[in-house]
């Protein structure tokens, strides 16, 4: 009691803080007017807090290295388990998402936040329960076994790594707007607030640092909304209020659906990918008429002393033009599927299921609800929250942080449809139908920062904006939110350093999870068992090191959407760990054979969907399979799953009978 009591005096402390830290930025933004400084001031000096929290909670114990000293109070490791959880997709993608496919992107709040029951029922005691330093640890102690041991350390390493990449691609998005640093720049720079907490204080320093970064994300998130929402008169709550914002925006959006403007836009899109697709029918003599057409018009252009600016943008061009006429079909291929995608009707935001034909209809609830699975499974099985579990004081404690989880995560997903409703609304009052000479100055600098978030075409010429003509990727929709409302530009700085705090939370516990499973479970179970405590925590540091700059260099190659690369990483562990998880903690005849064929069965099934659906691997591999059911690769976690339970109890039945001390064993995790 006496550690719960210091630690919420200190942590009052900090919150006062912090709002204060605010209000004299806003003082002083208002004195001297808005600045480039700001972003620097907002990045920097909350990393700077975290370090300071690191140093001081350095240890080389390997209790509290690994488990924080299994001392963390439920309440505070509740915080630290949400901010763990609130990554870079929720706090960036999450808003955006919804703001963009309306109904779809509830899949994601109820997937992630019906997971946290799974977590409560059937993982988080048990797992407690047995007291061991990670997932694999557990896995293997319930089996008995080294093989299945370094199968589950392999399936952590893999879906923590991807949501990692991801991570760490929001910290160099975030670097890139606030800061204007190169995005690889960006990333390494924020490399260092990850590695000042998790590689000097194992998961002691991490646990305190992310009860900040929380404070810091739901401040971030809480209080733009409510000077938005305010501004639009929804008061200063509107979590209870914005339907009738919601009713405002249908209506806008009926209207912009039916008008005729809006369709000759349309039409004109159709007309482009109807172009490209000519293009396409006839490569590859048109790969070599189009580069000559660049070529003449480049030369043309010099030949008559043509605008230097023009000459820069067509020799741009051609050094962007593809480099033969395969590469040409993919990019043509690509470009024509985005102006089919603009020819369609926007999605509304409140119409469940939009789709031309019954059979698409079907299609799309088949998809969503194969998502809502797929991400209940996985925040059930993701090794880092599981972990954190086995930081609190009892069985008992584990079970009251999950509430506490639950509640702290519940703010936040109670705030996003908020935002991106309070969003859309800007948008479309403030943006669409005003004339192209009047653009915000938002838009500008978005469009030269980072050109590839936000794109107005204009093909039908008429000098207004159309819906249709707007192009908002996802991800900067939360980034953007104060500048989109005309919020003082600290507000921007306060997402900044709230972005950051999520996308820094999620990447210390994913490190800490992949550098223990290779040190605890990999050198110290199965290369070096007489390796001392000291040498297994130098080791973990090292490996955390080498992870954290090898996840560096794959996220600066921009690898795809956050939002589906942590998807991915869902389907991932539910695929290899949920079934064997499960099974493991419920079934007594679970057997070691049939925990290998459950974690196999359902990586290889996964693997293979993904790779042979997903475009980035196709293109790659030049190997493309059927979708299922017309399941979207994001969820061939519903795939996985089902084949990783049936091989489990499969072999388990064929395989003989678990000892007498396995069978005890399972009944001392089942009754606490």
């Amino acid at each position: 009691m006496k550690l719960a009591h210091r630690l919420a005096r200190s942590y009052t402390i900090y919150t006062f803080g912090f709002l204060f830290f605010i209000f004299v930025m806003w003082r002083i933004e208002r004195s001297t007017g808005p600045g480039m400084w700001i972003g620097y001031v907002f990045l920097f000096v909350p990393i700077a807090v975290y370090a300071v929290i690191g140093l001081l909670s350095r240890t080389s114990d390997l209790v509290e290295y690994y488990v924080a000293g299994r001392r963390v109070p439920s309440v505070f490791n509740g915080m630290a388990t949400a901010a763990d959880w609130l990554s870079a997709a929720s706090f960036i993608g999450l808003a955006g998402s919804l703001y963009a496919t309306g109904y779809d992107g509830l899949a994601y709040m109820m997937g992630w936040t019906g997971g946290y029951c799974l977590v409560a029922f059937l993982l988080a005691p048990y797992v407690r329960k047995l007291a061991r330093y990670t997932i694999a640890d557990f896995l293997g102690t319930r089996f008995s076994s080294n093989l299945v041991r370094g199968l589950a350390a392999l399936a952590a390493i893999l879906c923590s790594f991807v949501y990692l990449v991801a991570q760490i691609q929001g910290v160099g998005l975030i670097a890139t707007r606030f800061i204007g640093v190169d995005f690889a720049v960006g990333i390494f720079c924020g490399l260092a607030g990850i590695l000042v907490c998790s590689f000097l204080g194992g998961m002691r320093a991490v646990t305190w640092t992310q009860v900040a970064q929380y404070i810091i994300l739901i401040a971030a998130i809480l209080i733009p909304v409510s000077m938005i929402a305010h501004k639009d008169g929804l008061g200063w709550v509107p979590q209870f209020s914005y339907g009738r914002l919601m009713a405002r925006v249908e209506t806008l959006e009926r209207e912009v659906r039916a008008s005729p403007q809006e369709q000759t836009v349309r039409d004109a899109y159709r007309q482009n990918a109807a172009q490209i697709q000519q293009r396409l029918d006839t490569l590859p003599q048109s790969f070599v008429d189009e580069r000559q057409k660049l070529t003449d018009k480049i030369a043309d252009l010099r030949r008559h002393n043509g605008p230097l600016r023009e000459i820069s943008e067509r020799e741009r061009e051609l050094v962007a033009f593809p480099a033969d006429a395969a590469s040409a079909r993919i990019v043509w291929t690509r470009q024509r599927d985005d102006m089919l995608v603009r020819a369609s009707a926007p999605v509304p935001m409140h119409e469940p299921f939009p789709a031309a034909s019954d059979s698409e209809r079907r299609i799309h609830e088949r998809n969503f609800l194969s998502l809502l699975l797929c991400l209940s499974l996985g925040t059930a099985s993701l090794p880092h929250i599981l972990t954190r579990y086995n930081t609190t004081t009892s069985v008992a404690s584990a079970r009251r942080s999950v509430g506490w989880t639950l509640f702290f995560v519940a703010l936040f997903y109670l705030t996003v449809p908020v935002l991106a409703v309070l969003i859309k609304f800007e948008i479309l009052t403030n943006l669409v139908g005003h004339r192209f000479a009047d653009l915000p100055q938002w838009v500008s600098q978005w469009q030269r920062v980072e050109p590839h978030l936000i794109s107005i075409l204009h093909p039908d010429g008429d000098g207004i904006v159309r819906w249709s003509e707007i192009q908002m990727q996802p991800d900067m929709v939360v980034l953007a939110a104060p500048e989109i409302a005309g919020l003082p530009y600290v507000m921007s700085g306060l997402i900044a350093a709230g972005a950051l705090a999520a996308a820094l939370s999620t990447a210390d516990g994913l490190l800490l999870t992949i550098a223990n499973a290779l040190s605890h479970d990999v050198y110290y179970h199965m290369v070096d068992p007489a390796a001392s405590s000291q040498r297994r925590v130098t080791i973990s540091k090292i490996l955390l090191l080498g992870v954290a700059l090898f996840a560096s260099y794959v996220a600066s190659l921009n690898t795809g959407n956050i939002l589906f690369l942590v998807g991915a990483a869902f389907s991932l562990a539910a695929s290899s760990l949920f079934p064997v998880l499960v099974l493991g903690v419920f079934w007594k005849r679970t057997t070691r054979l049939g925990a290998v064929a459950g974690m196999v069965a359902g990586l290889a099934v996964y693997l293979y969907y993904i790779v042979s659906t997903y475009p980035f691997f196709t293109q790659l591999t030049g190997f493309t399979g059927a979708r299922w059911f017309g399941i979207e690769p994001i969820s061939a976690g519903v795939f996985g799953v089902p084949a990783g339970f049936v091989a489990a109890i499969v072999v388990s039945l064929v395989d003989r009978k678990p000892d007498a001390y396995t069978r005890a064993l399972v009944d001392y995790i089942r009754h606490p």
